[in-house]
C-alpha cells in the first residue's frame, strides 16, 4: 500500500483547498521513499497525521485531539474557524494497493458541515481508473471491513506514530496499551480470544435450549453471577493497570528525590558523624606519625646532615688502621729477620751467601713498606673499637633514614585522607536542608509504599476474582453434566472444553513462535540503529507483559537504565520497526516529530539507517530543529527524498498554507 495524495479543505488550520502529492514515484522508473514535510510547532503537522487517520477509519480513528469528544463534536472541532456557514469541510486520501496481483487505486472522501447531521460525516469511495474516478457505493457500505484487511486499526499505531509515542515507549518498563493492543492484533491473539468467547456463547445457548424452566432459572442465576464477576474483574484489571502506571510514576519521582538527596549532600549529612570520627581518628594517627618523626629527630637522624663526612671519616680511619697494622707486622718481621741473620752467622754460613740473604730480606722489607705504608700524615689515629662504633652508627643512621621516609609517606597519605574527609564534610547539607531532604525522601518512600500496597491489594483481588470465575465456570460445567441429557448437545459442550484447551495451547505456542521472530527482528533493528554491537547481543520479550529485556554477549541482563535517553528512544523505534517488519505488510510509515530529544549522533543513525529503509514510503513531519540543514542535505545527497513541503503558519490569522520546498 502507498498513499498518493492528501487533500484538505477547511480542515483544522488549513483554509480553502490544499493538496499534498504523497506519491514517492519521482518519474516513470525511479522512486524515493521519503516525503518530507516541515513545519514549526503548532503549525499543523499533527493535524496532517490526524487527517490520514480520520480518512482511513472515520469514527474509529484514534486522533490526537479527540479525547472524550463524541464523533460529531470532534468533527465540528476540526472545521476551520474561517469557514463560512454554507461551506463544507473535506478530506481526501488517494492510495494504491495490490489486489489479486493487480494495482488498485481508490480515493477516500469524507465531508461534513460545521454542525454535522446526526454527528456523522459523509463517506464516498472513488475508484480511480484510466485517469477517471467512479463512485463505488458498495465499497463505501463495507469500508470498515475492507480497510481492516489492508491496514487494520489495531496495528495502525505501528505505522502511523509520533515522537511522543516513541518517548512514552522509551521511558516505560512495559509498552503502553496502544502498543500492547497492536502486538496482540499482530500476533493473532485477538482472533483466538474472539473464537474462545464465541465458543462460550455457543455452549451457553445449548445449555438454555436443553434445560427446563427451573434449570433455566438456576442456569441464568449462575450466568448472571458469572457476568457480574467478569465485569468486576474487568474493572479491577483496569484499576490495576492504572495503579501500576501510577506506581511507575511515583517510583520514578522517588528516584529523582533520592538523586537530589545525594546530589545536595543529604547522604553525606547523614554520614557526617561517622565522617567526623574518621577525620579525628586520622588526625590522631597523623599526630602519632609526627611524634615518631620527632623521636627519630631526637636520636641519631640529624647526623644524616653530615653523613658524607662520616663516610669519609670511616674510610680514612680504616685506611689509617690498616697502616698501623702493617707497621706492627713490619716490626715483627724485622725482628725475626735479625734473629735469622744472627743464627746464620753462628752457623758459619759463607759470607757471600749471607750477603745475598741480607739483600733479599732488605729488598723484601722495602717492598712491604712501599705497598702498605703511605707517606700521608695520620690525623685520626683510630683504634678498632672506634671504627666498629662508627660502622654501627652509619648502619643505624641508614635504618633511621629509611624509617623516616616511610613515616613521611604514611604522613602524606593520612593528610590527604583528612583533606578528602573534610571536603566531604563541607559538601554535606546544612541541618535545615538535611531535615527538608529527609522529609521529602520519607514522604516519597511512604507514597511509594502506599501505592505499592494498593497495587498488591488490587492484584490479590484480581486473583480472587479469577478463582471465583473459574469456580463458577466449573459449576456451570458440572450443572450441565447433571441436568442435560441430550447426547448431541452434551458432545458439543464436552468438545468445547477440549477446544478451549486447544485454543489456550494454540495461543501460547503462537505467542512463543511469533515473539521469537519478533525478538530477532527487534534485536537486528536495534543493533543496526545503534551501531554499537558490543552493548546488546539479544533482546527478549515477555510473553505476558511484552516487556523488553536486554542481554549482553555473556548472557547477562543489561539494565534499561544503563541506556542513555537517546539509546532508549532508538530501542523504542527498533521495537516499532521490528513489529512492522513482522507484520509482513508493505505499508507506508508516517512519523510526527521523528527525532524528539535525540543527540546528534543518534540523529545521524536514524537519518542514515532508519528513515531511508523503514518502508517503501516514509512520511516525515518535522520541525527545523529535528531534521535540520545538515540532515536534509544528507538525505538529498543520498537521493532519499521524493518530495518536500513546508507548512507556513500565520500566527495572526492562525492559518497554515502548504508550499513546496523545505526550510532550506
Amino acid at each position: 500500500m502507498k498513499f498518493l495524495e492528501l487533500v484538505l479543505e477547511n480542515f483544522g488550520p488549513y483554509v480553502g483547498k490544499q493538496v499534498i502529492n504523497l506519491n514517492p514515484q519521482v518519474d516513470a522508473e525511479n522512486s524515493r521513499p521519503i516525503l518530507l514535510l516541515g513545519g514549526m510547532n503548532g503549525g499543523g503537522k499533527t493535524t496532517l497525521m490526524d487527517a490520514i487517520r480520520l480518512a482511513l477509519y472515520g469514527s474509529r480513528a484514534q486522533c490526537s485531539t479527540r479525547g472524550n469528544l463524541s464523533y460529531g463534536d470532534f468533527l465540528s472541532q476540526c472545521v476551520n474557524s474561517h469557514t463560512l456557514g454554507h461551506e463544507k469541510t473535506r478530506i481526501e486520501l488517494a492510495f494504491e494497493h495490490i489486489e489479486n496481483d493487480q494495482p488498485i487505486r481508490y480515493r477516500i472522501v469524507r465531508t461534513w458541515d460545521k454542525n454535522p447531521k446526526d454527528g456523522k460525516d459523509h463517506l464516498g469511495i472513488l475508484d480511480i481508473r484510466d485517469n477517471d474516478e467512479w463512485l463505488h457505493e458498495a465499497l463505501a457500505n463495507i469500508w470498515d471491513e475492507y480497510i481492516e484487511n489492508i491496514l487494520p486499526l489495531g496495528i495502525s499505531n505501528l505505522f502511523l506514530f509520533d515522537g511522543e509515542q516513541v518517548r512514552e515507549l522509551a521511558e516505560l518498563e512495559t509498552p503502553p496499551t496502544l502498543v500492547v493492543d497492536a502486538i496482540r492484533a499482530l500476533l493473532g491473539l485477538e482472533l483466538a480470544n474472539k473464537l474462545a468467547l464465541d465458543i462460550d456463547v455457543l455452549v451457553n445457548r445449548k445449555r438454555k435450549e436443553l434445560a427446563d424452566s427451573q434449570d433455566l432459572e438456576n442456569l441464568e442465576a449462575i450466568e448472571e453471577e458469572l457476568k457480574e464477576l467478569q465485569e468486576q474483574y474487568q474493572l479491577t484489571q483496569e484499576q490495576e493497570t492504572s495503579i501500576a502506571k501510577y506506581l511507575q510514576e511515583v517510583e520514578k519521582e522517588q528516584q529523582e528525590i533520592f538523586d537530589k538527596f545525594v546530589a545536595d549532600g543529604g547522604k553525606i549529612a547523614a554520614e557526617r558523624r561517622d565522617l567526623e570520627k574518621q577525620r579525628d581518628w586520622k588526625k590522631g594517627e597523623i599526630e602519632e606519625s609526627r611524634q615518631g618523626m620527632r623521636d627519630l629527630a631526637a636520636n641519631i637522624l640529624p647526623l644524616a646532615l653530615i653523613e658524607p663526612l662520616l663516610i669519609k671519616s670511616q674510610n680514612q680511619g680504616e685506611k689509617e688502621f690498616r697502616i698501623q697494622q702493617a707497621q706492627i707486622a713490619r716490626d715483627i718481621i724485622f725482628a725475626r729477620d735479625k734473629r735469622l741473620l744472627d743464627w746464620m752467622v753462628e752457623q758459619n754460613i759463607a759470607e757471600s751467601e749471607l750477603e745475598k740473604i741480607k739483600d733479599f730480606l732488605s729488598t723484601d722489607v722495602t717492598s712491604l713498606d712501599a705497598s702498605l705504608l703511605q707517606g700521608e700524615e695520620a690525623w685520626l689515629l683510630p683504634d678498632g673499637e672506634t671504627l666498629s662504633q662508627l660502622g654501627n652508627l652509619l648502619y643505624y643512621l641508614q635504618n633511621s633514614k629509611n624509617l623516616a621516609k616511610q613515616q613521611l609517606v604514611i604522613l602524606k597519605s593520612k593528610e590527604e585522607e583528612v583533606v578528602n574527609l573534610e571536603r566531604q564534610i563541607q559538601t554535606a547539607a546544612s541541618p535545615e536542608e538535611y531535615t527538608q531532604l529527609v522529609t521529602n525522601l520519607k514522604n516519597s518512600q511512604q507514597q511509594v509504599a502506599g501505592v505499592r500496597g494498593e497495587w498488591e491489594v488490587t492484584r490479590r483481588r484480581l486473583a480472587e476474582l479469577e478463582a471465583e470465575i473459574e469456580k463458577l465456570k466449573r459449576n456451570l460445567q458440572e450443572y450441565t453434566e447433571d441436568t442435560l441429557d441430550r447426547k448431541n448437545t452434551q458432545h458439543i459442550i464436552a468438545a468445547s472444553v477440549k477446544v478451549q484447551e486447544t485454543l489456550k495451547l494454540f495461543r501460547e505456542r503462537l505467542t512463543l513462535r511469533k515473539l521469537n521472530k519478533l525478538e530477532r527482528e527487534v534485536t537486528e533493528c536495534f543493533r543496526y540503529l545503534l551501531h554499537k554491537s558490543d552493548l546488546v547481543h539479544r533482546i527478549a520479550i515477555d510473553t505476558h507483559t511484552f516487556r523488553l529485556s536486554l542481554y549482553d554477549l555473556q548472557g547477562k541482563v543489561v539494565a534499561k537504565h544503563r541506556l542513555s535517553a537517546g539509546e532508549k528512544q532508538l530501542l523504542a523505534i527498533a521495537f516499532l520497526w521490528g513489529l512492522a517488519r513482522v507484520s509482513g505488510r508493505r505499508l507506508p510509515v508516517a512519523i510526527d516529530t521523528p527525532l524528539g530529544r535525540l543527540d546528534s549522533s543518534h540523529r545521524n543513525h536514524l537519518v542514515e539507517r532508519y528513515f531511508p529503509t523503514a518502508s517503501h514510503q516514509v512520511i516525515l513531519l518535522s520541525t527545523d530543529m529535528e531534521i535540520g540543514q545538515k540532515e536534509v542535505t544528507l538525505l538529498r545527497e543520498n537521493e532519499a527524498i521524493a518530495r518536500e513541503y513546508l507548512l507556513k503558519y500565520d500566527s495572526s490569522t492562525r492559518q497554515t498554507q502548504i508550499e513546496e520546498g523545505y526550510f532550506w
